[in-house]
């Protein structure tokens, strides 16, 4: 799965790592998660415990990186059963009964407006008796996009791109998605209505929100357009004048709210979690025993600043070295979740090359490993998935004259990993779990 496993992996405990990752990223398949999930026999479809006999047709739509991943297994699972279908994926596939569209991410385009319209109108056709499969995965919330009235894919696009880029987290960040789109935020349940929909999700979010993964498109929407303009106001983000009337007549009561809970559109409506991140966290610790070390899961939530977050794990790999507490070596501590970047230099880079060169500094001159990647394959700007360090990256760096306290603070660092060696590809995996951190202790 890492492409470059054979040039990172210098020594044993590099190796070591960078396979617990791999173990990590295998327990994130979508093609497994789907088929451990889901049965059919022909007439009942079972699901997480849940019977569905649809009397009707059987249709199949999906958005997100593990989609065309996630399609192909249901339809090995349900076969011709499957009446009609179509996804929107970033990558490019050919399956049986279900039409790949390809979109663009991170940002929404065009065509990523057309291929939803797509989606909606095979959704809005339904009827009671029928039921829609619909597949979420990471990315769906760019991929699955339709602004709403008076706003365009162009102006939704630049709205997300500088919250992104102000550090807003997941939640802010959907918050006003929701607000300024006709699908997200539950909407799609209701565009479906009164079929019975079935959600099988990959999550990419932190804590598993239904409500945040993909913008919560069949899930009820507990945030308002008041949560939206007052996330704009405290990230200080000036948006186009289009969009903040829009949000301004909702937040008056002018244009109707997203669908809350309670309202009847979700009683038919059924939303199952298939794959997480704390799963392949086990998978990695799993591994790691495998190897030899004691491992322990630190968190599945891990948020904040990136080059702060290392600060805090590299503290606790370095008690580990020298205090034997939390755990005696050799040890193995993991973590996943979703840093952010507040972007204050020109540099390219992502949240886990970033965290990474910031844990170079922190454990120079001391005997540990720590390697951080994206599930996704794909880290903010670069395209890495993310990379790995040890006690003597920082002091190979500077003589190579690379300082890495100035690409830090131009947050450059996949052009340091570049320069120096380190970053880790894989290319797009197709699924997406969010971060997967390893960090080891000899």
């Amino acid at each position: 799965m890492i492409q470059n496993f054979e040039e990172l992996a210098s020594n044993d405990v590099r190796a070591h790592a960078l396979q617990i990752l791999e173990a990590g990223l295998e327990a994130a398949m979508p093609e497994m998660a789907v088929k451990r999930s889901i049965s059919f026999d022909g007439h009942a479809l079972k699901v997480g415990g849940k019977e569905f006999r649809p009397k009707g047709r059987i249709a199949v739509i999906g958005f997100g990186k593990a989609s065309v991943k996630m399609a192909k297994a249901v339809e090995e699972v349900l076969g011709d059963a499957i009446d009609c279908g179509a996804i929107i994926s970033p990558f490019e596939g050919r399956l049986r009964r279900v039409e790949v569209l390809v979109g663009t991410h991170p940002l929404p385009s065009r065509r990523n407006v057309e291929a939803t319209e797509k989606l909606v109108k095979l959704a809005r056709a339904l009827e009671e008796d029928d039921l829609l499969l619909v597949l979420i995965s990471g990315g769906g919330s760019a991929l699955f996009s339709m602004p709403a009235e008076g706003i365009t894919i162009e102006e939704k696009a630049m709205v997300s791109a500088r919250l992104m880029k102000a550090g807003a987290d997941i939640y802010e960040l959907n918050a006003v998605r929701k607000h300024i789109s006709k699908v997200k935020g539950g909407q799609l349940s209701k565009i479906a209505w009164p079929a019975t929909v079935v959600s099988l999700i990959i999550s990419d979010v932190v804590g598993d929100r239904l409500d945040t993964i993909a913008s919560g498109p069949t899930t009820p929407d507990e945030t308002t357009f008041a949560d939206a303009l007052d996330v704009l106001r405290r990230r200080r983000i000036s948006v186009p004048r289009s969009v903040l009337s829009y949000l301004k007549k909702g937040a008056r009561g002018e244009v109707e709210e997203t669908p809350k809970p309670g309202d009847r559109v979700f009683s038919r409506t059924h939303n199952f979690i298939i794959a997480r991140n704390l799963k392949s966290l086990k998978a990695m610790a799993a591994k790691a025993r495998e190897l030899g070390y004691r491992p322990f899961i630190l968190t599945s939530r891990l948020v904040g600043e990136a080059r702060e977050v290392a600060k805090a794990l590299c503290s606790v790999l370095l008690s580990c070295r020298m205090d034997e507490e939390p755990l005696k070596p050799p040890a193995c501590l993991i973590a996943g979740g979703e840093t952010t970047v507040t972007v204050a230099g020109s540099g390219v880079g992502g949240r886990n090359q970033e965290l990474a060169l910031a844990a170079c500094i922190e454990v120079e001159g001391h005997d540990v490993v720590l390697a951080s990647m994206g599930s996704d394959g794909i880290d903010g700007t670069s395209n890495a998935a993310g990379a790995i360090i040890d006690g003597h990256t920082a002091k190979r760096a500077k003589e190579c004259g690379l300082d890495p306290k100035t690409f830090l603070m131009e947050n450059d660092s996949h052009t340091f990993f570049k320069k120096l060696g380190g970053a880790i590809y894989t290319g797009p995996t197709g699924t997406n779990v969010n971060d997967l951190i390893v960090g080891l202790v000899p």
